[in-house]
């Protein structure tokens, strides 16, 4: 090979003395390019203690996979040298450059797959990388380790807990993330108090402080509360609001079911006056209606909707209810007051028990257990919004897991997605000087 294209697919490479470009080989056919690189020099370093000028034990021939060079799948070989040192006897393999101990890969095609792992599923960028899924997941799991054990966490000081679910069936992650920083802490399999306990191991051991933590925003879990008891006594618990308006619409949904199935023949008699003499059509916009928010109506839903605000129905009553206690928490938002909070909410409660629907005054009482904790959920903008918002991304996740859906897999998608790390390679194709 000629000395240019030699110096040229050494500068390409990023080698720099003793390692060169010795020789390259251009398959056509099969679409592949093999550079065999050497290692020049009679006298080298001790890679184990660093002396000079140590003679050549043996060389062991390497070879690993690098980025496509003009489309075609490249290789990289080399005979890698043996030291063997006459300071601290001892015969030790040197470190190439390229790639770190161990790996078949270079480490510009690692930095490349971490990337696109990122947001492709697994088996779709092993695919573009003509490489097996298998082998990338090795990758991550390495890498996204090691840049975990980087992470500090000396700043956390309000989380939220939340559980979802890894397939289907009784297989679920707790989750829980920094609401300040906007980053996933950690991750587990199960959803009892343990979980709590195993974060705050997790967390001291990032350099994190348990006493620190001030504020701890959840659903109203029994496991999550004791866990937090144990394991964070510093910590106030705020009940997240898009939780218990959940929970008002499932109780919603749960007298309109009674209702549609109970008292059929007083449905039907309302429905006579219905807009809609279709009774099928009529009772499925009130169901979107009654769950949607006013301004998403429909005009179908918006005649059912008004229809049903005019009847005596029970489901009527159901939906007054879960929307009053709707605009309970947007007062709350922005008047921000304890006070005025803690009356509006006691109002609704008083409401909810007197109005003879069995699913509300369930919740009501739930609510009053709670009482103070559903109060500071109301206030500070404070609430699992942004883990709800992210239990989106971790469900493409454990798709992105899809082929290896082990609750280590998922978790591991799960922190290279979410996490904000650090500490992981970057893409050789990051653009230069941050442009």
């Amino acid at each position: 090979m000629g000395v240019e294209l030699e110096a040229l697919f050494t500068n390409a490479l990023g080698l720099q003395a003793p390692w060169v470009v010795e020789n390259v080989k251009l398959n056509t056919t099969d679409r592949r390019i093999d550079f065999e690189i050497g290692c020049q020099g009679a006298g080298l370093a001790c890679p184990a203690c660093g002396a000079a000028a140590q003679p050549i034990h043996d060389r062991l021939l390497r070879s690993w996979r690098h980025l496509d060079f003009f489309q075609f799948e490249t290789w990289l070989h080399c005979e890698v040298p043996r030291i063997a040192c006459s300071d601290c006897g001892k015969t030790t393999q040197m470190l190439v450059p390229w790639a770190r101990p161990g790996s078949g890969f270079t480490a510009a095609f690692e930095a490349f797959a971490l990337a696109l792992c990122r947001d492709l599923p697994v088996s779709q960028a092993a695919a573009l990388l003509r490489c097996s899924d298998k082998q990338l997941w090795r990758r991550i799991e390495f890498y996204v380790e090691q840049a975990r054990a980087q992470e500090r966490f000396t700043d956390v000081r309000t989380v939220g807990i939340d559980e979802t679910s890894m397939r289907r069936g009784q297989n679920y992650i707790t989750v829980v993330h920094d609401l300040d920083a906007k980053r996933l802490l950690f991750a587990t399999e199960g959803r009892d108090h343990k979980t709590v306990l195993d974060f705050v191991d997790d967390l001291k051991a990032h350099g994190g402080d348990s006493e620190q933590v001030k504020h701890v925003c959840m659903d109203m879990s029994a496991a999550y509360a004791k866990g937090v008891g144990l394991a964070l006594p510093q910590a106030q618990i705020s009940y997240d609001r898009f939780h218990v308006v959940a929970m008002a619409m499932d109780a919603m949904d749960q007298v309109r079911r009674t209702e549609m199935a109970q008292d059929a023949p007083a449905v039907r008699e309302a429905l006579e006056s219905a807009v809609d003499n279709d009774e099928h059509k009529t009772l499925k916009q009130l169901m979107w209606g009654m769950r949607r928010n006013p301004e998403s109506w429909s005009a179908k839903q918006t005649d059912a909707m008004h229809w049903l605000q005019r009847s005596m129905l029970k489901s009527a009553r159901a939906w007054r209810l879960k929307m009053a206690l709707r605009a309970v928490y947007a007062r709350a938002k922005e008047h921000n007051s304890v006070q005025q909070a803690s009356v509006e909410l006691q109002a609704w409660l008083s409401w909810a028990f007197r109005c003879r629907l069995e699913p509300f005054k369930k919740l009501a009482r739930s609510l009053k257990e709670r009482f103070a904790a559903v109060v500071r959920g109301m206030l500070g903008h404070r609430s699992n919004a942004y883990v709800e918002a992210m239990n989106g991304l971790l469900q493409q996740a454990k798709r992105a897991a899809r082929g290896f859906r082990t609750s280590d897999n998922f978790i591991t998608i799960a922190y290279l997605r979410m996490s904000k790390l650090k500490h992981l390679p970057v893409s050789p194709f990051a653009p230069v000087g941050g442009t």
